[in-house]
């Protein structure tokens, strides 16, 4: 019986290098989820990553960026 294969155990089968994953980003997460949610810590280490996800605003449409239209309009209504 032959071993795993090379795609298997993690490596391109060409040979070529993988990217490799990054860090998780703690300071950030302790950041939003201490200081700026003001979560007590025995709540913040029991949520699940996908609970501290939604809470940190994660799963919330994102707003499109102001385009030429749009700034015409602000313009318009503010005209300092």
């Amino acid at each position: 019986m032959a071993g795993p294969s090379l795609a298997a155990a993690g490596e391109a089968a060409d040979g070529a290098d993988r990217a490799r994953p990054t860090a998780f980003p703690w300071h950030r997460a302790l950041h939003v989820g201490l200081c700026l949610l003001r979560l007590p810590p025995v709540i913040f280490w029991a949520m699940t990553p996908i609970e501290f996800h939604a809470m940190a605003g994660g799963l919330s449409p994102r707003s499109s960026s102001l385009d030429r239209a749009g700034l015409a309009a602000m313009m318009v209504l503010f005209p300092d």
